[in-house]
């Protein structure tokens, strides 16, 4: 049976916004380990659904979803958002 994970997506590192971080991914796990291509080097296996990533607006409707088409599936928890508060004035201590 098909194994896969729904995760949140998280804010991008390289911008301060937060558009797109309530969606939520189901992706596949891998079922075939990655090899070195004796040609050029890089990493690939013949799992072609490691390519495949589904989105969604809630989690309900990614957990629908698998259940509809038996794929099972595990939920992995957001990490938390840690606000640091600190003056420009603690720049200089």
């Amino acid at each position: 049976m098909t194994q896969a994970r729904i995760i949140q997506k998280a804010k991008n590192a390289m911008q301060s916004g937060r558009f797109g971080t309530g969606q939520w991914i189901l992706e596949f796990e891998p079922t075939d380990a990655q090899r070195a291509d004796p040609l050029m080097g890089w990493a690939g296996s013949r799992d072609t659904r490691r390519q495949l990533r589904l989105s969604f607006k809630t989690l309900d409707a990614a957990k629908a979803y698998a259940a509809k088409n038996s794929i099972d599936y595990h939920v992995v928890p957001a990490a938390e958002r840690v606000l640091k508060i600190q003056a420009y004035a603690d720049n200089f201590r």
